[in-house]
């Protein structure tokens, strides 16, 4: 693996971040909502397989997205591990939406706390690459 496969990496990582912020203003209703959820799922996705590829470009390796959050925050990527496992609990939970009051929860948790948690770890990973 080379340096410039961890770019492309966070490259990818940075446009799914951009897409989820720029679709949160944009929320008018429910199929609105169903998108900014979507497009986080498929954040949450790149930001553990990001991590993955940074940490096995540093000789560590992982195999699951809890186990590749936690190296990370060991090893000194990432600023929050529990925040971001709470984003993976959330993205699981929301490949099973049933109910109203789950989807609005998560993208309550969107908007306020994963949102910003996201662009943190984005810029510290640019920072330590």
């Amino acid at each position: 693996m080379k340096k410039t496969d961890l770019y492309l990496a966070l490259g990818k990582l940075e446009q799914a971040f951009e897409r989820l912020k720029e679709a949160l203003p944009k929320v008018e209703d429910d199929l609105d909502r169903d998108g900014v959820i979507q497009r986080f799922e498929f954040t949450v996705e790149l930001l553990w397989k990001t991590l993955k590829l940074i940490l096995s470009y540093h000789g560590v390796e992982c195999f699951t997205p809890r186990q590749c959050v936690k190296e990370a925050f060991k090893a000194g990527f990432i600023p929050d591990d529990e925040i971001v496992l709470d984003m993976l609990t959330d993205r699981n939970r929301s490949s099973h939406i049933y109910d109203e009051a789950t989807a609005a929860e998560i993208f309550e948790k969107i908007a306020e706390i994963y949102l910003p948690a996201i662009e943190k770890v984005v810029r510290e990973l640019r920072e330590k690459i």
